[in-house]
């Protein structure tokens, strides 16, 4: 055979199309077996119905409602069909019934059912309390019911606690469960302990001491102190015992039963009538207090140990103020606490866990914020009580302190101490609180309530009148010197990454100095010369305390100024003068405040200054109110001085209210003179106004003509026009359609829209209301069906020359626009 190709060439031949066929052989068999696995793949499962329970709940309802019918079987049993059987007969059923509940638990347990166990096991406990009432049905007949409650409740809580634990003993491990749960529950392999028994016998627990002392007739203190007891055995098995759900019956038991008992205890200690039974109560706050103190020790959490601690820190401070209040007089029952509350900041120096500690101390802010809360009211009635002064100025002066601010109101029972409680609460603060963050707080709530002591301890000692005053007159000195002493920071003390730090003594001590000297100022209101003499002081302290520390100006100049107008107007009652004749010496204070405050101009004194000046100004206002030309004089001095304020700068708006003043007072004057010509009153308007409208087109000619000059030119025109229209006479219609005239012409003459517009306006009303009778006459003249005719020949040749019309329109508009 000849090759035509060499034999290698066609190897490779051979070799490629071989593989070529391999390939395309593989790509057939994959095709092939996905057709196969399409044609007998198995339908796709049907959705799986969501289960509603789960199997251990169904258990877990199935085993608890037969555990339930089988206990109303139980109870049917006992109260219908008892008396049916005899002795042997009961003994045997509730006997063999209650073993066999109680015993069946145990193989249950044995072989993995929980679940079933303690349903059983529930309504073995069940029986057991079918059992005791049986027996005190037939056996225990005589016992009484209360006694025989506490010893049944007692036995069975110890019955129940040694089966807990005895089925645990039985049944020492859990049993191995399937293969799948073996490691599970070998990892947690132990003692079994049904969940109902203990948590079961704690709770029955807390019956057996209340029961016992209401058996015995005891008193409260026996039945308080018992339930106290019962508190604080469930507190120790909280701390002691690890079981979680009985940890948790014993903390609610020993939250619930001890407030209960100190309740109780803080009711017969604050109700005792005399300090023997005050002490028995106080001493079973402190058993309450010991409890709950031992208990924040011990307790695992700290916000646990704050909140007992605290309510230990009060049950010792109640019973302590119980016996202080049946043993002192009334007033000292509130000193007395405080003093208690106080003492619990020893507990700072004691080494004690640290949320005990702040537990005590929070118990001892708590107290003292009490404490000042009793004296509130005493303090609010002394600064307010001088209030209705004000309607009886100088009707009579009262007899003592007290009497100078109880006018209207009562005098609270029991309140002398009130000034030794906020001052003690003081100097606590003062003292105490060294901390650099609450230092300054501190000391400024410890001023207060010092400043409000001595404010008040002339009323809450009915010091005479005079004294009392003398007494307040000095804590107000105190306080503003005190203000003025305190250092400002210095800027090298001050740290530049934050901002300054600002003691709030000054600000404070300037609050109190104003609050309280406006109530000194009103107790003085009692007396002629006390008025004259507080006011006057004030005055110049305050004016002193500016001069002294500037930066207290815009409090100090204010109140000084406002002093200073009161004793004008005390001045002036005194002397007998009236009120238009003092509103001008009242003006002193507008005055002096204007220089101040120009003196003062970038400072944030200006402000307060300025609106009491102006305060001021209206209070002259109003007492000259009464006398026209008096009234008129004052506002004209007013604008002056607001005039004078408008030369500043910073104070150019200033000047449109000096320039109302001076109208106002111009319109007062002609007033008093009964001057009724309308032109009186617009012209001092006018003039000034137009003169401004003329520096203004001036100062800037592209200013429009409507606001230069249409304010001055309507203020005129417009009331001489209404006052034209009415007057019967020729002259005003005659002199304003002249000065109408001329405005129009220099309108026209300098292009201004404004003046040619108004003149225009105001001359065609003048002249109509002069042709107004003279076509009122050829109109009655005439026939009736002369105006309809006329008007409708009006109408035609309107509507023959409308497009005409119209261009001489745009002209003219065009004409108006060219004005300015």
């Amino acid at each position: 055979m000849t090759n035509i190709p060499p034999p290698a060439e066609e190897l490779r031949i051979l070799d490629t199309e071989l593989w070529q066929l391999d390939a395309r052989r593989a790509v057939l068999l994959a095709r092939r077996a996905w057709l196969v696995n399409t044609l007998y793949a198995t339908p796709p499962a049907p959705p799986v119905r969501r289960t509603e329970a789960s199997a251990p709940s169904v258990q877990n309802v199935l085993l608890v409602l037969g555990g339930i019918l089988l206990t109303v079987a139980a109870i049917a049993f006992t109260l219908v069909s008892w008396s049916q059987m005899g002795i042997a007969g009961r003994a045997l059923v509730l006997g063999a019934v209650t073993v066999g509940a109680l015993g069946i638990p145990v193989p249950l347990l044995r072989h993995g059912l929980r679940s079933t166990a303690e349903t059983v096991a529930g309504l073995g406990l069940a029986l057991t309390v079918l059992d005791a009432y049986a027996l005190h049905e037939v056996t225990f007949t005589g016992a009484g019911g209360t006694g025989y409650a506490a010893v049944a409740s007692a036995v069975l809580a110890g019955v129940w606690a040694a089966y807990g634990v005895g089925i645990g003993a039985l049944v020492p491990t859990e049993p191995a469960g399937p293969a799948e749960g073996d490691e599970r529950l070998r990892s947690h392999a132990g003692p079994v302990l049904l969940r109902l028994p203990l948590p079961l016998a704690l709770l029955t627990a807390q019956l057996p001491l209340p029961l016992w002392a209401l058996a015995v007739d005891a008193g409260p203190i026996t039945v308080t102190a018992a339930v106290l007891a019962t508190a604080a055995a469930d507190t120790a098995v909280a701390l002691r015992v690890s079981l979680k759900p009985v940890r948790i019956v014993a903390a609610v038991g020993a939250f619930g039963v001890g407030a209960l008992g100190v309740l109780a205890a803080g009711w017969l200690c604050w109700s005792a009538s005399g300090p023997g039974a005050a002490a028995r109560a106080a001493a079973l706050l402190a058993l309450a207090a010991t409890i709950a103190l031992t208990a924040a020790w011990h307790a695992p959490k700290p916000d646990l140990a704050l909140g007992t601690s605290l309510a230990g820190g009060l049950f010792l401070v109640a019973g302590a103020g119980g016996v202080l209040r049946a043993s002192l007089p009334g007033e000292w029952t509130v000193p007395g606490c405080l003093a208690c509350g106080v003492a619990l900041l020893a507990v700072v120096r004691m080494r004690l866990p640290d949320p005990v500690r702040r537990g005590l101390v929070g118990a001892s802010v708590s107290v003292q914020a009490l404490a000042v809360a009793w004296a509130l009211p005493l303090v609010a009635l002394v600064l307010v009580g001088p209030l209705s002064w004000v309607e009886r100025a100088w009707s009579m002066a009262p007899a003592d302190a007290r009497e100078a601010v109880t006018t209207d109101l009562l005098w609270p029972a029991h309140s002398a101490t009130g000034p030794l409680v906020l001052a003690v609460v003081a100097g606590v603060l003062a003292l105490a609180c060294r901390g650099a963050v609450w230092r300054g707080k501190a000391l400024a709530v410890a001023l207060t309530l010092g400043v409000a002591a001595g404010f008040v301890v002339p009323a809450a000692l009915e010091l005479p009148y005079g004294v009392g005053m003398v007494m307040q007159g000095l804590v107000v000195v105190a306080v503003l010197v005190f203000a003025g002493a305190v250092p400002r920071p210095r800027p090298e003390e001050q740290d530049e990454s934050s901002a300054p730090v600002r003691s709030p003594l000054p600000l404070t001590a300037m609050l109190l100095a104003l609050v309280t000297s406006l109530s000194l100022a009103c107790v003085a209101l009692g007396s002629e010369t006390a008025t004259l003499t507080v006011v006057g002081a004030s005055t110049v302290l305050f004016a002193a305390v500016a001069a002294w520390r500037p930066d207290l100006g815009m409090y100090c100049v204010p109140a000084s100024l406002t002093y200073a107008t009161a004793l004008i107007c005390a001045i002036g009652a005194s002397a007998g003068w009236q009120p238009q004749h003092t509103a001008l010496l009242v003006l002193i204070v507008p005055i002096t405040a204007a220089v101040v405050a120009a003196r003062f101009g970038g400072s944030p004194m200006a402000v307060p200054v300025e609106v009491t000046g102006a305060a001021a100004l209206l209070l002259a206002v109003g007492l000259a109110s009464t006398d026209p030309p008096m009234l008129a004089l004052v506002l004209a001095l007013g604008g002056v001085v607001a005039s004078g304020t408008a030369l500043r700068p910073d104070r150019r708006r200033v000047g449109y209210v000096a320039g109302a003043l001076f109208v106002l007072a111009g319109w007062v004057r002609l007033a008093s003179w009964d001057v009724g010509a309308p032109e009186a009153y617009t012209l001092p308007v006018t003039v000034p106004a137009l003169v401004l409208g003329v520096l203004r087109r001036r100062r800037d000619p592209r200013a429009s003509s409507w606001t230069a000059y249409g304010p001055g030119l309507t203020v005129t025109l417009v009331p001489s026009l209404l006052a034209a229209w009415n007057d019967p006479h020729w002259l005003r219609p005659l002199l304003l359609g002249v000065a109408a005239l001329a405005v129009t012409l220099l309108g026209a003459r300098h292009h201004l829209q404004a003046p040619l517009a108004v003149g225009g306006t105001v001359l065609t009303l003048v002249a109509l209301h002069e042709l107004a009778p003279y076509i009122a006459q050829v109109v009655r003249a005439l026939p009736r069906w002369v105006p309809p005719a006329l008007a409708g020949l009006a109408l035609l040749a309107l509507g023959a020359t409308y497009e005409q019309r119209l261009r001489d329109a745009r002209r003219v508009r065009e004409a108006l626009g060219r004005f300015r």
